[in-house]
Order: structure tokens, then sequence, then C-alpha cells
């Protein structure tokens, strides 16, 4: 098993380069994340220093998995809840490079994101994924709690309506 080095990212070129190319083939190949395929290299390098301006901001963590200095997985965890929700956050973009998956990144990414979002004092992280080609066993391997299915939620990347599938976990004293 490869080592990753999680660590939080920020707004610098290369890492907005890093980011947009693996978004773009995210999408290519199906992932659920927001985009339309074709998605244009710009519009994933606007995508993401907005994202990383939003984390310097102090609203999220944009956390990556770096394999020999390139980032090959990431997610998102948004801290900026409205005022009767500051116990809570949200999992988002949780994605990783085609030739990278299951070797663990996607998890060690999520754990680091539950520790930085209990350490702020969230005791609560939610999040969706597509109902087709999601991530739901990866979610619920972590401990996430399936709640409910929103059929014909979104578009898929490459066309036609898909559900999504909501989920939650309870962290720290919560969770007990």
């Amino acid at each position: 098993m490869p080592h990753f080095d999680i660590r939080a990212l920020s707004l610098e070129p290369h890492t907005v380069e890093q980011l947009a190319e693996m978004l773009v083939e995210v999408v290519a190949h199906g992932g659920s994340v927001s985009f339309m395929h074709p998605l244009s290299p710009e519009t994933a390098r606007e995508f993401w220093r907005r994202s990383l301006a939003a984390a310097a901001a102090g609203e999220r963590v944009v956390l990556g998995a770096l394999l020999e200095g390139v980032v090959v997985s990431t997610v998102t965890l948004h801290l900026d809840c409205p005022p009767n929700q500051p116990h809570r956050g949200e999992i988002a973009k949780m994605m990783t490079r085609v030739a990278c998956r299951g070797r663990g990144c996607a998890g060690a990414l999520l754990a680091e994101a539950e520790r930085r979002a209990a350490d702020r004092g969230r005791t609560l992280l939610t999040l969706d994924t597509a109902e087709e080609d999601g991530a739901a066993r990866l979610y619920e391997k972590q401990g996430y709690v399936f709640a409910g299915m929103i059929p014909d939620y979104a578009f898929k990347p490459h066309g036609g309506l898909t559900g999504t599938r909501i989920y939650f976990k309870r962290l720290g004293a919560a969770a007990g």
C-alpha cells in the first residue's frame, strides 16, 4: 500500500492545476461531482480557485492526498453553516484519480476530515453521493449512516438523471 501525504491544500497555482486536472478526469469517467462532461480545464481551475479561497477564509478545509508530491485524491469539509448549525459540517467533492482508486487514500482523507471537524467542535457530518456509481460503500465502511434517498436529484455527467443517497455521521461524544 503506498504512503499518502494527507494535508490541507492552499491556493497555489500548481495545486489548482493538479486539482483541475483531477476534476476533469473524474467528470469524464462519470463522477457525479456537480459538473457535466465535457468540463473545460478553465472552468475546473476557476472552481478550485474559489474553493481554495473559501478555505483561506476559514469557510472550509480542502484536503488532499499526495503521492510523490502530486494530488491524487481530495475531499472538502464545509464549515460555513447557518447560525443555528454551528455543530455541523458537510463532506463534499470527494474524488480520486482513476489510477489511484482502491488504495485507501479516500478513507484516509475522510478520517482526517472527521478529525479536523471534531477539532472545530463539529459533532455531526452530512454528505450525499450519487445513487448510481457513487461512493456509498466507502461511506458506509467509514461508519456513515444512510438517511434516505432522493430520486432524480441531479444529472449524471454524461446525461440522464440519478438519485442521491444522504448520509450522516456523529462525531466525538455525540457518537455515543
